[in-house]
């Protein structure tokens, strides 16, 4: 997108988002629309919005133009989801205000929100290795996975989410599968060997509940020690609670993730501790981590080839793809010895 078209589309979205705003509130104005970092699926911005009721800034997220809304580019599905799980105890996810339909390919949906302040870090992936970050991300990885164990407390169909499909075990392993074929061959390994292993050994299902997709700090808004947000909800969906719980415990100094910049720890508390906080908050004890472990690797690697694929292309690698590039291999070959192939 060049400065013109993106000057073009703040524009625009500031007078959509106040001749919509203006039913949620009379009289609201959204002015000096201003890029804010966030998924990388959607457009993030920040505005002011002023009317009788007084100023505030608003978050306004949007699908990117040119393309279908649809998928992990669906921001009127997010919109839903953050009002469904908006007030849910032990919860915390922005307010949604209101939403703004496609109008054309060039005109796309957007989503208008509360303003949430606090940092956003991933901790394993922070170069700072201080007392002070490891005991804060102590804290705050402790919150997370008390605060994951209250989202997946909430019944889908009570919070007017029982029309969702349901993502079975099987489908999951059948999305990454997909992403495999789609990447060059150097970043697909023996993929399929490790997709047929994890079909033999399915374990049971647990009941559906909401899942997030990429669970971790770094998909968090915190404030000190505390979680004050959970953002980036572009692959959303109901399923199985163990593959948000794996994917939290991947981020840890224990599980070795291949994308940390060094082997210093960043802080997290042991993969045991997390899991615990979380049974605590979810309420019973989860079975069968080991095989949803391997399932974690598998679609670490999946997605990471998707990324470097696409950084490839546009010439963006980054240290961290860097490190993850020659690593793809290994994570097949733990998910392999995981599940005992």
């Amino acid at each position: 997108m060049t400065l013109i078209d993106d000057e073009q589309l703040r524009a625009d979205l500031a007078v959509r988002a106040t001749r919509a705003g203006q039913e949620w509130r009379e009289g609201l104005l959204v002015t000096d629309v201003r890029p804010l970092a966030g998924g990388s699926s959607s457009l993030t911005f920040i505005s002011d919005a002023s009317s009788a009721a007084g100023e505030q800034q608003m978050v306004l997220k949007v699908a990117p133009p040119g393309l279908e809304p649809v998928r992990n580019r669906d921001v009127l599905r997010q919109g839903r989801l953050m009002n469904a799980l908006h007030g849910a105890r032990g919860v915390k996810v922005p307010e949604v205000y209101f939403c703004g339909p496609s109008q054309s390919k060039e005109a796309p949906p957007f989503v208008a929100m509360a303003f949430v302040p606090g940092e956003c870090v991933e901790p394993l992936l922070a170069d700072e290795r201080s007392d002070a970050f490891r005991e804060q991300t102590r804290t705050r990885f402790l919150d997370a996975a008390r605060m994951l164990g209250n989202l997946h407390h909430v019944v889908p169909v009570e919070v007017g989410l029982g029309d969702e499909p349901v993502v079975s075990i099987e489908n999951e392993i059948d999305r990454w599968t997909k992403a495999f074929t789609t990447v060059p061959e150097d970043l697909s390994g023996d993929y399929e060997t490790c997709a047929k292993a994890l079909h033999a050994t399915i374990p049971k299902s647990m009941a559906p509940v909401v899942n997030h997709g990429d669970f971790r700090l770094g998909n968090t808004l915190c404030d000190g020690a505390r979680v004050t947000s959970i953002i980036d909800w572009e692959i959303w969906s109901v399923g199985d609670p163990r593959i948000d719980l794996t994917w939290l415990t991947y981020f840890t100094d224990e599980a070795r993730h291949p994308a940390r910049p060094n082997d210093e720890p960043c802080g997290a508390p042991t993969i045991a501790e997390v899991v615990r906080e979380y049974e605590a908050s979810f309420g019973a004890t989860i079975p069968d981590i080991e095989w949803f472990d391997a399932l974690t690797r598998y679609k670490e690697a999946a997605a990471t080839a998707l990324l470097i694929k696409r950084a490839r292309k546009h010439n963006t690698m980054n240290p961290s793809f860097e490190r993850m590039e020659p690593a793809l291999p290994d994570l097949l070959r733990e998910a392999l010895a995981l599940v005992g192939g």
